[in-house]
This record gives structure tokens, C-alpha cells and sequence, in this order.
């Protein structure tokens, strides 16, 4: 049955890869809309992203929001030393022809929930909680109604990438973080642990661009240029592929391995800040409120990512 999605995003090569596999799936996906939030870089450039992605896969029938340029609390933490300027370097990709909705992102979330049936919409998160956060604040009556939240964030086993002790999607609004966690949605995390198994080796590159479409051509350049970061900082011969894993979960839930525990969210110790506390081994008492799921079967996400990609233009 076709799953009525929205897709929270701050494109981000891995976002751009995750969007397209999206769009490349409407047999499993009914996408009702694609929200930028402030993240990977700012707002402005990120909704720019989005445009660029849905053009590139052909599916202009999907809308695009713009939502929250800042955190909640905390001035914007972006990463352009990963990404480069544009948060999309790497392919050249032409400037959008398509136009932002005008109804902001976050308003489009709330109204979409309450308009749909109950139980019917998953939100897919793969930057900063910041719009999910804000849109639960204005409309709490929304939080029944959701289905499901799919969302990369956190680590426990790998710790941080963007600190010591944190991830960059909480890092960057652990407050809209822990809101989401404390909501009583249903939600499932895939963290850097999952991610981190998944990684892009340059045969794994060489596939996509071997596909002979623009798409495919797109994706290797994409994440040639991202992972010039991760291999310097970790070494290894691949990069980890972060939000892919998002819609790969939905679409084949079998790849990938975890279990229901207890995460917090670290919002006061600046040391910490946007720490992901999971109770992995439920040595406390709190309750369990996420899946989180802990490694993937890389072979099987890789095969996965080239049959859909290859249905793109």
C-alpha cells in the first residue's frame, strides 16, 4: 500500500540522494510535499536545493515549502566545509525553474495532518528537527495524528561527527529535538551507528554513474565531492551515506537491525550539547520511546539505491 509521506530536508548531497529515491518510488510513496528547513546551509539555498533535486528526478507534480531559517533557540550551525557553498556542490545542476509554495513550510505541516486521516502520514526527517518541532508547538493536536517519524539523527556507538558528543541534526536544534522525542509520536532513529556501515566506495560511484542517466550521473558527482571530507576525517576507503537510510527503511525495513529503547536529548551542558542519550542496553527505567536501530545490510541499501535510481530520467 502507498505511504502517505512528507519530507523535512536541508539539502545536503545525502538529502539530494534520499529525495531522489523518493521520487523515484510512487508505487511506495504518496509525497505530499517537501519542506526545507535552515540546516546543511541556510534556508534560502537549501529550499533552492530541493527545486533543483525534484526537477532533476522529473516528479514536478511534488510541492516544495520553505520552513524554519533558525533553530528555536540557538544561532544556525551550518556546514559548508562538508557540503561546499551551495550545500549541493559536486554536479552542476541547472537553477530552478519551479517555484517555492507560498504557505510556509510549517503551516503546510500542521494543515496536511489535520487534513489527512489520522494515522495515515509519515514525517521523514533528514536535517534538523526545527520545522516538526515548531509545528507540534503551534498545532500539539497534530501529535496523535501522525503516523510515524522516520528521522536521521543521533549516535551512540560512533558518538558525534559534528562534536565529540553529538550529530549534527540535534546538534544544530537539540531543543526541537527533544520536543519531537517527548511528544509520544511513534518514531524511529537511524543514527550515525547505521549510517557508518553503509559506506561509499568508489566501485559503489562508478555504479551510479554507469546507470547512463543524468540522475545517476548526478549522485556519484554528489558524493565524490562529499566524501572528500569523511575520508580525510576518518580514513577508510568509503563514506558513510547518512540520509538514504531514511527512505531505504521504509521501503525495505528487512536491511536493517535495532531495537526499542529510551533517547534523550542532551539540551543544557554546552559540552554535550545535542548529545543522544540512548539507553541502548536499558539499564534505566525510562520509557522506550524510539526504534532505534543500530546497523544495515550495506550490500542490500547499495542494490536498492541503483534499482531506483535507474528509473529516473
Amino acid at each position: 500500500m502507498t505511504r502517505k509521506i512528507i519530507i523535512d530536508t536541508d539539502p545536503g548531497q545525502d538529502d539530494a540522494v534520499a529525495l531522489l529515491l523518493a521520487l523515484a518510488s510512487p508505487e511506495d510513496f504518496d509525497i505530499l510535499g517537501i519542506v526545507a528547513v535552515a540546516g546543511n546551509v541556510g534556508l534560502a539555498q537549501n529550499a533552492k536545493n530541493a527545486l533543483k533535486v525534484v526537477e532533476l528526478s522529473g516528479r514536478t507534480d511534488v510541492p516544495v515549502y520553505a520552513g524554519c531559517e533558525r533553530p528555536i533557540r540557538r544561532p544556525l550551525v551550518t556546514a559548508e566545509h562538508v557540503h561546499g557553498p551551495t550545500g549541493l556542490d559536486g554536479p552542476d545542476l541547472p537553477e530552478p525553474t519551479m517555484k517555492l509554495q507560498d504557505q510556509h513550510g510549517v503551516d503546510f505541516i500542521v494543515d496536511t495532518l489535520r487534513k489527512e486521516d489520522s494515522g495515515t502520514v509519515t514525517l521523514c526527517t533528514l536535517g534538523p528537527l526545527t520545522n516538526v518541532a515548531m509545528a507540534l508547538i503551534k498545532a500539539p493536536d497534530i501529535a496523535p495524528r501522525i503516523r510515524e517519524i522516520v528521522m536521521m539523527a543521533g549516535a551512540y556507538f560512533e558518538v558525534g561527527n559534528i562534536t565529540p558528543a553529538a550529530e549534527f541534526n540535534v546538534y544544530v536544534d537539540p531543543e526541537a529535538a527533544d520536543i519531537v522525542l517527548t511528544a509520544g509520536i511513534p518514531v524511529t532513529i537511524i543514527p550515525l551507528d547505521v549510517t557508518h556501515g553503509v559506506l561509499s566506495f568508489q566501485h559503489r560511484l562508478d555504479a551510479f554513474a554507469g546507470l547512463g542517466n543524468k540522475s545517476g550521473k548526478a549522485v556519484s558527482e554528489m558524493l565524490a565531492f562529499s566524501e572528500r571530507f569523511d575520508l580525510e576525517k576518518y580514513g577508510g576507503e568509503g563514506a558513510p551515506l547518512h540520509d538514504p537510510c531514511v527512505i531505504a527503511w521504509l521501503l525495505k525495513p528487512d536491511l536493517f537491525e535495532g531495537r526499542n529503547i529510551n533517547v534523550s536529548i542532551e539540551t543544557t551542558s554546552e559540552l554535550t550539547r545535542g548529545m543522544t542519550v540512548a539507553d541502548y542496553w536499558r539499564v534505566t527505567d525510562r520509557p522506550r520511546n524510539a526504534l532505534y536501530l543500530r546497523s544495515a545490510d550495506d550490500e542490500g541499501f547499495y542494490a536498492l539505491l541503483r534499482e531506483r535510481l535507474a528509473r529516473l530520467p
